[in-house]
């Protein structure tokens, strides 16, 4: 009989679990992934500004957020910083768009390569050190516009 009674009361037990929601399943029904996207086509303006766009997803973080975002032509060694925009991490999908003029005219219209960075500031000690969330390399187009 006692074996009887053990597993009658770890059935029940099972099914109590089983019938009882819980913050855990209520969260992971709603879990926060941490997303950068990079848009297929950026512009390029007749001064050689370049306008680059997005999306990003980011749960909350201790430090200020930012989605930065660099683009090369050709020589993939050569990268050329567009920009950064600071991050509302709330769990949302947001748009971002960054806009930067490369120190020379070295960009064109046609193919390029993107890549976007969700990245946290975090204070250690007296220095803030870099925390990344997400990275998004993309082939895109740049137009002119």
């Amino acid at each position: 009989m006692p074996v009887r009674s053990a597993a009658l009361a770890t059935a029940a037990g099972a099914a109590l679990l089983l019938a009882v929601p819980t913050a855990t399943a209520t969260h992971d029904a709603r879990q926060v992934t941490e997303s950068v996207t990079v848009d297929p086509t950026g512009r390029i303006a007749a001064d050689g500004s370049v306008t680059l766009s997005g999306t990003y997803r980011c749960a909350a973080g201790t430090g200020p957020v930012f989605v930065s975002s660099s683009v090369s032509q050709g020589d993939p060694s050569v990268r050329y910083g567009i920009g950064g925009t600071r991050a509302v991490c709330d769990g949302l999908e947001h748009r971002w768009i960054n806009t930067g003029t490369p120190s020379q005219k070295a960009l064109e219209p046609g193919a390029a390569r993107v890549e976007a960075t969700l990245m946290e500031l975090r204070t250690t000690g007296i220095l803030p050190l870099p925390s990344f969330h997400a990275r998004q390399g993309q082939d895109v187009t740049l137009v002119e516009g």
